[in-house]
């Protein structure tokens, strides 16, 4: 077994789970950690990302990324940083892949739909709702509701972009729970998940864009750090013709951030003195970015946002997606009867809890299940081809 370093989370000094199971440690050689990361593989919470929008609409276009092949990519990062740290890879795994499962139907389109219907019941947020289905909802187990993950997979996920002091009503309610310690911060493990998922988007999303014809090369010669990282790719392929050189140039772009963050990392650790787990807790952020590249990787998300995430075909598609869950939720809120049984069967008489039910029966469901399910309770709907 690989050594680890003592800041690393320890499954045998787990605090354990929610719910105490028995005849558990039966199945298998596997420890705490690992546990988790197969019980989130095996979810069906995990299965629906298959079918989740990451940036363009799932499943418009065979080749380009949805929140599950971007949640493994998110692991195979997190991964590389954690053995390199000496971290534990199983929590840091479970935690990449499990950072999106809150995600509703068309991504950010379908959150802020799903923010402004629940605007006077406590509002939507994706963090808080990977907590809710992953506590609550999805119960493939007889004794409990949830997978009954360790408090460190559900603190991580939890915080893994830092403390929180005004949590909203989700992460609440599985913080009273399974208080998480949220004012504090993270595992360098739920650290290192939360930058391995920037590393992912920032190249992905250019891959995806330009695969799309949404970015050229031209374009992103504007962003210092693509230009550099281009520069570099043709002259170490100065033979290949550039048209086959766009995957090199993400390839070097992700192995200069991934060594980057571990460098800058390795050094903030030894300048703070970490011993411990507990000394993590207290010290901040120590996983990160060097100041020039987060100099770098500020300018690439701002020339994202202005290019890709904001073009007007991306807004267009965005703003109908917005519609598909708005009108859901209305339809249903309008007509609880037009819910499958199983959920109308347990629909709250009251509020917030009615309009919570409803937002948590459309937040699970996939791009094209709600599609689907608007087509037949609402009508017609305009979305690009392929739904």
């Amino acid at each position: 077994m690989r050594a680890m370093a003592p800041w690393a989370s320890d499954p045998t000094c787990s605090k354990g789970r929610l719910y105490k199971e028995q005849g558990s440690t039966e199945r298998g050689p596997r420890d705490a950690f690992q546990r988790d990361r197969d019980r989130i593989i095996h979810s069906i919470s995990f299965r629906r990302l298959r079918h989740k929008t990451q940036v363009f609409l799932s499943p418009d276009g065979d080749h380009f990324r949805v929140r599950l092949t971007h949640s493994i990519e998110v692991a195979q990062i997190g991964r590389t940083i954690a053995r390199t740290l000496g971290l534990n890879e199983d929590l840091t795994e479970a935690l990449c892949l499990a950072h999106d499962i809150g995600h509703p139907p068309f991504g950010h389109a379908g959150e802020d739909a799903l923010k402004a219907a629940l605007a006077g019941q406590g509002s939507f947020d994706h963090n808080g709702n990977t907590l809710r289905a992953l506590m609550e909802i999805d119960s493939p187990y007889p004794r409990w509701n949830g997978l009954n993950l360790t408090w460190e997979t559900l603190e991580g996920l939890a915080k893994h972009n830092g403390p929180i002091a005004a949590p909203g009503w989700a992460l609440a309610e599985a913080d009273a729970a399974f208080p998480f310690d949220l004012r504090r911060w993270p595992s360098l493990e739920a650290q290192v998940a939360a930058i391995a998922d920037d590393i992912a988007y920032d190249n992905h999303d250019i891959d995806d864009g330009l695969r799309a014809g949404l970015l050229s090369l031209d374009q992103l010669m504007a962003v210092p750090v693509i230009a550099r990282g281009w520069a570099d790719t043709c002259r170490r392929f100065d033979d290949v013709p550039q048209a086959r050189l766009s995957g090199e140039l993400i390839r070097g772009q992700i192995g200069a951030m991934v060594n980057d963050v571990i460098a800058e990392t390795q050094a903030r650790l030894a300048a703070a003195g970490i011993e411990t787990v507990a000394d993590v807790r207290a010290a901040g952020q120590l996983v990160g970015f060097s100041p020039d590249m987060r100099e770098d990787e500020r300018v690439l998300k701002r020339f994202m946002y202005d290019n890709l995430y904001h073009h007007p075909r991306q807004l267009a598609a965005a703003n109908a997606a917005h519609g598909v869950v708005a009108g859901l939720f209305a339809a249903y809120h309008a007509d609880p009867l037009q819910m499958p049984e199983t959920w109308f069967s347990r629909l709250p008489d009251h509020e917030p809890g009615r309009s919570r039910h409803i937002a948590d029966f459309i937040a699970g469901m996939t791009d094209r299940y709600a599609v689907t399910r608007y087509r037949e309770v609402v009508g017609p709907v305009d979305l690009p081809e392929g739904f």
